[in-house]
């Protein structure tokens, strides 16, 4: 039996206690890293201070976390999660999108995926229709209730940019971008006019200096190879996902779209557990194959909960242990693809546990990250250089002939209790 629990600290009220919050000092003490060192690790303004072998660094006045049995990891990051649309899949009856209602479910959606180690976050939110931008004030103001645990980016996406319709989705893009929207995203396969929705974009975002985000199922060759085409040299750059339909494609084909892609500097987000809202094919992209080519691959989640994945988790060491196992990807290659490569498509900082580096991290319980992957219970999330998220789980089995000789503990017996717990159970 296994109990999880995650216990966030309550956001700061405004940016001075973040700022605050940054300068505190930790020491992660007894920490393992993936070559198999035993280390202290000193965060200090937000930063990693310094590290150095396990009893070697001073905690001084700073506080301190015990980290025996945990591996210390650069933080994931979710380049791809669906905000307004998250935690929908139960609702009674028509799912209601008042400010306040879309707000409570980014900011429980957020919290979630914070749990599990992301601490940045790129979430798109659709604008237009009936709801107008409605959805993305909302998740602006998620974001900002989230300050100090956080990071969330919002990222506009139209339904429609050309023809008559299209005008009024433009119009509405601008505005998004005014009021915070970090990233120009859309769906150009919903529109008649593909090439012209991605013109539109791309035209937009150089204007305002901002990333590109579109889905796209790219299972269109031509259509790759023009949004490549156009897209090569845009700074600050280019993401597509999932890009699923790349694995139905011939082999050559889907070749000769891979390599567009590299050379366009096209980074591609692939969903690991399936399709999201925008696209209704299930599968991922051909990771293996856009790696070869030279292409930046990053994952995601996709849905979480919502009415196009009901059973979503949002969880980033998911999408890697999916990606290593259906994939064929070596664990650090896996897990790279989840907080390197995911950092670098989202446009943040890079990650290393070494001094210098942003102080976020994520310790999970276990030695080798090919275990972490496949049993990640227990986790600790470092954003900004603090503690902020905490889950942990326990193990119980009642005592039995059938127990191996495995490091165990033994609870002190009740006589009142007589299941998991009581006399003989064991913890693991």
């Amino acid at each position: 039996m296994s109990a999880d629990s995650m216990q966030p600290q309550p956001p700061p009220d405004d940016r001075g206690a973040a700022t605050a919050a940054d300068a505190a000092s930790l020491l992660l003490s007894n920490a393992r890293l993936t070559d198999g060192r035993t280390v202290d690790v000193r965060l200090g303004g937000g930063r990693i201070e310094a590290v150095g072998t396990a009893g070697s660094l001073a905690a001084g006045g700073a506080a301190r976390v015990d980290l025996a049995g945990y591996l210390l990891l650069p933080a994931p990051a979710e380049p791809h999660a669906h905000a307004d649309t998250a935690l929908t899949a139960d609702a009674p009856g028509p799912v209601p999108y008042t400010t306040e209602e879309v707000q409570r479910r980014a900011t429980e959606a957020a919290l979630l995926q914070l749990g599990h180690g992301a601490t940045a976050l790129r979430a798109q939110v659709r604008i237009g229709d009936v709801h107008g931008l409605g959805p993305l004030e909302a998740v602006l103001q998620a974001r900002r209730s989230l300050r100090g645990l956080a990071d969330l980016t919002a990222v506009a996406v139209p339904r429609l940019l050309t023809g008559m319709a299209g005008a009024d989705g433009l119009a509405m893009l601008r505005d998004a971008l005014k009021m915070g929207a970090g990233v120009v995203g859309g769906c150009p396969d919903l529109d008649p006019d593909p090439a012209g929705y991605v013109e539109a974009v791309l035209e937009l975002a150089a204007e305002h200096g901002c990333p590109v985000d579109l889905h796209t199922d790219g299972d269109d060759p031509a259509r790759l190879a023009r949004l490549a085409a156009m897209a090569g040299g845009l700074r600050p750059g280019v993401t597509i996902g999932p890009c699923a339909g790349l694995g139905r494609l011939p082999a050559e084909q889907a070749r000769r779209a891979a390599d567009q892609l590299a050379a366009a500097g096209v980074t591609v987000v692939c969903l690991p557990q399936g399709g999201c809202g925008a696209t209704e094919l299930r599968g991922t992209a051909p990771v293996r194959l856009l790696r070869a080519a030279g292409v930046r691959v990053a994952a995601g989640s996709g849905a979480l909960r919502d009415m196009s994945n009901p059973v979503g988790r949002g969880d980033p060491l998911e999408a890697a242990y999916l990606l290593a196992s259906l994939g064929g990807l070596p664990a650090g290659e896996a897990y790279g693809a989840v907080s390197a490569a995911a950092r670098a498509a989202m446009g943040l900082a890079e990650v290393r546990v070494e001094a210098g580096f942003p102080a976020e991290l994520l310790a999970v319980r276990g030695e080798r990250l090919a275990g972490v992957l496949s049993l990640a219970y227990s986790r600790i999330v470092v954003h900004r250089g603090r503690v902020v998220a905490r889950t942990s789980a326990v193990r119980e089995y009642c005592d039995s002939a059938a127990a191996l000789d495995l490091p165990r503990q033994t609870r002190p017996e009740r006589p009142d209790s007589t299941g998991p717990g009581g006399p003989g159970a064991v913890r693991s």
